[in-house]
């Protein structure tokens, strides 16, 4: 009886589970791995997905395992490029990198901000946000008591040109990675579609910022003479470690770079480079400091959307989508564009764009794209860009905004939501106005 509701009503129950998880999530009132878990074991519980893969002779179709839904590229590319990152960061290399940059502003405020930005935006591209402003914020808190200043502008503009920056790769933001697994997209398919336009965003949204802080951006001569002479030579403590991570990090970004040529998924460098930084590592104290609740929470998020996807509710909503667009690229290229970039603002943009990856899977074969040979369909980049981009609306707009607001609070400086709403809503607007252009003419034109 209960397994005939279930059957019957099943798109209903799985779509009432990713509903309240999403509502869950966004309270953040229980740890969001948690909710995740628990929505995955409500999901299998309930048989809302096959435990084995078999052929549904009836229907004339597979029918897809739990263990199919869960994206084990994501995964892996998570966890091997966490310990990449971790592992080279104890050598103290990306702060060196951020001093010696700073020393070439000689000091002025407005470079030194313009430094910080640009710093944080390029190694957003190649490690994950949230790592980047943890290696950013020691060094800003150390500036900002050189200038005597309030740190909370540097803080602000750092991780806008985070979120902005982790936008242009395949592994620089979560969504991206997703993306990338879902749509059969390379890291030179971002670098090649997305560098363009991300540059220019980050350079007109830094600007504005930059004029928006001037008053708090004044030093004297002998502020600006000693940040200019600060001592670097003691920031690497590891020198041997710093080498061998380099050049594993760079042999693993080049692997990504050649995955055309080779075939061989980004996931697998990742893991390579990984393993052999573990190698001369201490391993337990480095899986200690992976990110596990984020890897758990992707795990059970992917059940979750997997037994809405099972059960029809993507194609449902694939249906809706293009029903409310009337079948138009353009007006369906704009409503992904906006609507993930405000949502992502409101809820977190991991779960946002595992849900619309499959949804998008679908409706690119309804709505044709009648591009060159070498392009992608555009609703691909409208997610890219909106989920991306959208981190930048609210402080619980990403996880890199979280861990700045949590940080700063702890040292008696803090960002308010409407603080960073202020700057950060002009920035999300400016960046989704200069998308649109980007993807209309572009694309669609």
């Amino acid at each position: 009886m209960l397994e005939n509701f279930i059957t019957a009503h099943g798109m209903v129950i799985s779509g009432a589970i990713l509903l309240i998880a999403y509502i869950f999530i966004a309270t953040e009132k229980i740890q969001k791995s948690v909710i995740a878990l628990a929505g995955a074991g409500l999901t299998l519980l309930l048989g809302l997905l096959p435990f084995h893969g078999h052929f549904d002779s009836s229907a004339g179709i597979y029918v897809k395992s739990v263990f199919e839904y869960i994206s084990f590229d994501v995964i892996f590319l998570l966890i091997g490029m966490m310990i990449v990152v971790n592992i080279a960061g104890k050598s103290g290399v990306f702060n060196w990198m951020a001093l010696q940059l700073l020393k070439a502003t000689k000091g002025h405020p407005k470079m030194v901000l313009f430094t910080l930005a640009a710093f944080t935006a390029f190694a957003s591209a190649f490690l994950d946000n949230v790592t980047t402003v943890v290696l950013m914020m020691p060094v800003t808190f150390v500036i900002a008591k050189e200038f005597e200043a309030d740190p909370v502008p540097f803080l602000i503009t750092e991780v806008l040109a985070s979120n902005i920056g982790g936008t242009a790769t395949l592994i620089g933001d979560p969504p991206n990675i997703i993306i990338g697994a879902k749509a059969g997209l390379s890291f030179m398919d971002f670098v090649c579609e997305l560098t363009d336009i991300v540059t220019l965003i980050f350079l007109v949204c830094t600007g504005i910022l930059i004029f928006m802080f001037r008053k708090t951006l004044k030093a004297t001569p002998e502020k600006m003479a000693h940040i200019a002479n600060l001592d670097n030579s003691k920031t690497i403590t590891d020198k041997p470690l710093m080498i061998r991570s380099m050049i594993t990090l760079f042999l693993v970004i080049a692997g990504f770079v050649t995955h055309d040529a080779t075939g061989i998924p980004a996931y697998a460098f990742a893991l390579a480079g990984a393993a052999f930084l573990l190698l001369f590592a201490k391993p337990k104290e480095i899986y200690e400091e992976v990110e596990w609740l984020t890897i758990f929470f992707f795990v059970g998020l992917f059940i979750i959307i997997g037994g809405f996807e099972a059960n029809g509710g993507i194609s449902f909503l694939a249906d809706k989508l293009i029903e409310l667009t009337q079948g138009s690229l353009t007006a369906a290229t704009m409503f992904i564009l906006w609507g993930s970039g405000i949502l992502s603002g409101i809820v977190d943009n991991i779960p946002y764009t595992a849900t619309m990856a499959p949804l998008i899977a679908e409706v690119q074969h309804t709505i044709p794209f009648a591009g060159a040979a070498h392009m992608h369909h555009p609703l691909w980049w409208a997610l890219s860009l909106g989920a991306c981009l959208g981190g930048n609306l609210t402080i619980i707009g990403a996880a890199a905004n979280v861990i700045v607001s949590e940080t700063a609070a702890s040292k008696n400086y803090p960002i308010t939501f409407m603080r960073f709403m202020k700057y950060g809503a002009l920035v999300t607007f400016i960046s989704l106005t200069l998308s649109s252009l980007y993807l209309y003419f572009r694309y669609l034109h």
